[in-house]
């Protein structure tokens, strides 16, 4: 007897696992690591905002949280890619307007 076909999977992307020196996503039938030499916006990133990615495109990843966006090519070949982030190591970065905008200031409560 023959099983039935697979579905279709439920994520096209997911960070697999997370340590001290980066992260693994797996793309499809890719998986990636992304170490945080290379990749410095998300050396200080908590371990949610780093799994919580999208794919808006079939070439595009997207963290909303962290207002980062990184093409797979950049990821695979980071050697064609010379720039490198201005964050020193050790240094929390600051979010970009676009997220400081979108946080909302509660107010405090009054005695």
């Amino acid at each position: 007897m023959k099983s039935a076909r697979q579905g279709k999977p439920t994520s096209e992307v997911e960070v697999t696992n997370v340590s001290g020196h980066g992260f693994w996503l797996l793309l499809g039938d890719r998986e990636l690591f992304l170490p945080f030499e290379q990749f410095p916006w998300f050396r200080d990133a908590q371990v949610s905002q780093i799994l919580n990615v999208e794919l808006p495109g079939p070439e595009h990843l997207h963290w909303p949280d962290l207002d980062v966006d990184l093409s797979v090519e950049s990821i695979e070949h980071p050697e064609r890619f010379p720039l490198v982030s201005r964050v020193m190591p050790g240094k929390r970065s600051q979010p970009s307007p676009a997220v400081r905008r979108r946080r909302v200031a509660r107010p405090r409560a009054r005695a």
